[in-house]
């Protein structure tokens, strides 16, 4: 499935790998209070919460962006034929995705920047395509950009270590490694600009190297902002993790930053795990924000 919409002459198209109610509040949420969905009924039912079942709505989505002469894929889920014993429901994918973003005018091959927000399993998937018995880049003209702190923090084992969750998993070694070892890999950091239309943002915590990108044109303005936000109910509560944030007080300030931010510049917000509509706008109501769907 696919969906598009403008940013001023800036043309930006969300790419569907799947959704459903796949995730209990308690295991997402782990230190959210009871009963903090159900005060919070009208913001989260029924595209965000399915309350008879008490299931999160989770969304595995990503964007490609047409800017100029130029296609930009920003975060790539979870891929097709990732094996991921681990988590049932990404084990083995076999989607269209491939044949969804042809029909979104982004070919793989014409495909000339990937910018990843986080090096998590869910955001890196379709950087790498099976082919001949090996992992090689689904987009082999393009140039790829890593978190430079994420990446550092993989490479040097540090997921690994007692303590820290690790939700790079496998994936650094089939979807991060083979782009590296093809010469393809940038890394980057806070305050770069990518294909002359994105503005990379700090937004660590969640993974300790987690960067938006802000792209803005004509007056108007997006961010891009992975998991900063797993789902609405963290822009009422920005004090609520999730169970991957790796920095927790790190993350909590990131979010509210984030939050801060977007109200004041009225920006469109595209995160990746939100259910339909999939994006929107940051209001503040009282001391605190709400979410403003906009629907394509």
């Amino acid at each position: 499935m696919m969906q598009s919409r403008m940013i001023g002459d800036i043309k930006v198209t969300r790419i569907l790998e799947y959704a459903g109610p796949t995730h209990d509040p308690a295991f997402l949420f782990p230190k959210m209070e009871a009963g903090v969905l159900q005060e919070n009924r009208g913001l989260m039912a029924p595209n965000h919460w399915i309350e008879h079942m008490n299931k999160l709505l989770v969304t595995i989505q990503f964007w490609v962006v047409h800017a100029g002469s130029n296609i930009i894929v920003i975060d790539t889920g979870v891929g097709n034929l990732k094996p991921r014993p681990g988590i049932a429901r990404m084990n083995m994918l076999n989607t269209l995705v491939r044949e969804w973003m042809i029909a979104a005018g982004a070919p793989p091959e014409k495909v000339t920047h990937v910018v990843i927000t986080h090096l998590h399993s869910d955001h890196v998937g379709w950087n790498t395509t099976w082919q001949d018995g090996r992992w090689v880049p689904t987009f082999p003209n393009a140039n790829y950009y890593f978190p430079k702190d994420d990446f550092d923090f993989c490479h040097q084992g540090k997921n690994k270590e007692a303590g820290v969750i690790d939700v790079f998993g496998e994936s650094f070694f089939d979807s991060v490694m083979p782009i590296v070892n093809e010469g393809l890999a940038q890394m980057m950091l806070p305050g770069e600009e990518i294909a002359d239309c994105l503005q990379v943002e700090a937004a660590p915590g969640h993974s300790p190297g987690q960067v938006a990108f802000r792209v803005r044109s004509q007056n108007e303005e997006g961010i891009f902002c992975g998991d900063i936000l797993h789902s609405p109910i963290q822009i009422v509560r920005p004090d609520i993790n999730s169970g991957y944030c790796i920095w927790e007080d790190i993350a909590r300030k990131t979010r509210l930053d984030f939050l801060n931010r977007a109200a004041d510049s009225e920006a469109l917000i595209m995160p990746v795990h939100f259910g339909e509509p999939h994006c929107g706008f940051i209001r503040r109501q009282g001391d605190g924000f709400t979410f403003e769907p906009s629907h394509w």
